[in-house]
């Protein structure tokens, strides 16, 4: 925990799009529009640890108490500094005035920073089931939020409802899988044992974004089959990617079923 706090005190960290403070003003909303105005441009003028940072938005809330995005911008700062209490008062204030914009986020946050599966979940599902639109990625980009839910269920124990969530996502219309998509689904079948669907999931992985991690669990799985040389071949390429940097990677916390030097050439 002492480590995964350092970097993300030393870290940027991801927040709100650009603001667009005349947004506002086209739904007739002084009072977030004056808000808005008041921290434009703050991210140039002070660090998120600055008193003068949250003095601003303490104004702003003051001129417009429903501003979220004062709720939530604030509340990175006390992510980043490991106090998580108070991160969850803020962006929990933050979801309520606008769900929209901060459901996604807040569940996102409880699976990567903080491992609670079965919150972010809930967050998730509470999202979608409000939505009457694409719910949209992680913070970070990395996955579809609801291949994030699909990892956490897979997290919890529950496989195959893991298989029958990325499935579902990967084979929505118009839908391209992600960088990591198709190696969490391959880890999945893996771990159910189901090797055959394992290894067309590391092949597709493959031809999207190779990793070190992919190659690592491919080549464990030929070896479970009996498939010696295509074990070593895999085994060979997963360390050729790891030392080329080739592998899962987050400066924030671990990719969910990272895989670590010492597995691949130990195995």
């Amino acid at each position: 925990m002492r480590n995964t706090l350092l970097i993300l005190f030393l870290l940027p960290f991801a927040t709100h799009a650009q603001l667009n403070c005349k947004a506002y003003l086209y739904t007739g909303d002084t009072a977030r529009y004056k808000a808005c105005i008041l921290v434009e441009n703050i991210d140039s003028l002070y660090g998120q640890f600055m008193r003068p940072f949250h003095e601003k938005y303490d104004e702003a809330l003051k001129i417009a108490p429903n501003f979220d995005y004062a709720y939530r911008e604030k509340s990175t700062a006390y992510l980043k500094s490991g106090d998580f209490i108070t991160w969850k008062k803020l962006i929990d204030k933050a979801v309520e005035l606008n769900w929209r914009l901060n459901l996604g986020y807040r569940g996102w946050c409880r699976y990567q920073f903080f491992r609670d599966y079965e919150g972010a979940i809930k967050d998730i599902e509470l999202l979608d089931s409000l939505a009457k639109y694409d719910i949209g990625y992680s913070q970070n980009g990395d996955y579809h939020l609801n291949i994030a839910k699909g990892i956490c269920y897979s997290a919890i124990g529950q496989k195959q409802k893991a298989i029958q969530i990325f499935n579902l996502q990967i084979n929505t219309p118009n839908y391209e899988a992600g960088l990591y998509d198709y190696f969490q689904l391959g880890v999945t079948y893996f771990e159910v044992k189901d090797y055959q669907n394992a290894l067309i999931c590391f092949e597709k992985q493959a031809k999207i974004n190779n990793l070190a991690d992919n190659e690592y669990l491919k080549a464990k799985t030929n070896k479970i089959l009996g498939n010696t040389a295509e074990y070593e071949k895999s085994k060979e390429l997963a360390i050729k990617l790891f030392n080329e940097n080739k592998k899962l990677f987050d400066p924030y916390t671990h990719h969910f079923n990272k895989v670590y030097y010492s597995s691949i050439v130990n195995d």
